[in-house]
């Protein structure tokens, strides 16, 4: 079996239902520099979030998200059942309008015969009525999970201010997927140029996420919580070893980094998974690197679709030619996805 544990879903309606659009497009936080608008190019509808204003981050294409499409190309791909996910725009989606997505999910699930396994979106801020969706969705409708932004405005994961929230996910013994924002916090630096802003901008957003929730007492406050974190984390492994050094052999005269990190690196391999987005942008050397540091036990294979649509046709493929154990790569093609998401 090949699960691929990042396949976006986003309502096709929004690019013929003017008013459903104008709904949308209203949430967006102006305020808070994100515009988004509708364009046409090439005869091909888009809907375009801009974050910061100005600065394209999020590109919405009509007829990436039909049903009969995405199942061909996973036909084609030999991939036997996806996980579905909002693309970043829930960040500032109302209740309403994860509701309404999460209907359009449950839908496309259903007609999917179980291929499509969709995560709740829901916002933030926990109220009775998030507490409730999030019932439906996990209990009546039998989603695998819930999903959640790298950030909130200026807010962390860490933050008190999303502690009820958390509260009932903890209560659910959740699995939460957490997809970074288009860029970081802190992005000034980063949004000029566009690779530098699309790609290393949202590293940033995940690898400051993942510390803050190591770092913090996240997890002692949600022990029962399992953290699926998009990019690798923003290329995790690449650092977790300089984030959590121990106590070296020769004396210093001051010391300069916290070394009993011993705690933190348990809290790494208990709560905190990482999928990959995409296989082929990180290349065999970048992934067999991050199975050697993070294990392939805690990695999950994940396209982005149709982010580009390569990344879901080749990206099994790709996945053969990385040389590691065959049963290592079972688990990031299928095992590790049926495992923190309950997929039979």
């Amino acid at each position: 079996m090949i699960v691929d544990a990042n396949m976006y879903w986003f309502p096709e309606e929004f690019f013929t239902d003017q008013e459903a659009l104008e709904e949308f497009i209203e949430l967006a936080p102006r305020i808070y520099d994100t515009n988004v608008y509708a364009t046409q190019s090439d005869g091909i509808k888009q809907i375009i979030v801009e974050k910061p204003v100005g600065f394209p981050s999020l590109n919405y294409a009509q007829g990436d998200y039909v049903l009969e499409r995405m199942l061909s190309d996973m036909d084609e791909a030999s991939i036997d059942k996806s996980v579905l996910k909002v693309p970043g725009c829930n960040e500032w989606m109302s209740f309403d309008m994860c509701k309404r997505f999460n209907d359009g999910m449950a839908a496309y699930a259903q007609a999917s015969e179980g291929r499509l396994i969709p995560l709740a979106v829901v916002p933030a801020i926990g109220d009775q009525r998030v507490e409730h969706e999030i019932d439906r969705c996990l209990d009546d409708l039998n989603f695998a999970g819930v999903q959640l932004c790298a950030h909130y405005g200026k807010r962390y994961l860490d933050d008190p201010l999303f502690a009820p929230l958390f509260e009932k996910l903890n209560e659910k013994k959740a699995t939460v997927y957490v997809h970074h924002v288009p860029v970081p916090v802190d992005s000034t630096s980063l949004v000029d140029y566009n690779n530098l802003r699309r790609s290393y901008g949202r590293c940033v957003d995940q690898t400051t996420a993942v510390g803050r929730e190591l770092f913090s007492d996240f997890f002692e406050r949600y022990p029962n919580l399992t953290m699926v974190h998009s990019m690798l984390g923003g290329g995790f492994f690449s650092i977790a070893e300089m984030l959590l050094p121990t106590a070296g052999k020769r004396t210093d005269t001051v010391q300069r980094f916290a070394t009993n990190t011993r705690e933190y690196a348990e809290r790494l391999k208990k709560h905190i998974f990482f999928e990959m987005s995409h296989a082929q942008p990180w290349g065999q050397a970048s992934l067999e690197c991050a199975v050697k540091v993070l294990g392939a036990d805690h990695i999950l294979f994940g396209t982005s679709y149709p982010v580009r649509r390569e990344w879901l046709l080749d990206g099994p493929s790709f996945m053969q030619t990385l040389d590691i154990s065959q049963e290592e790569k079972d688990l990031m093609l299928a095992g590790n996805a049926r495992r923190l998401y309950h997929i039979e």
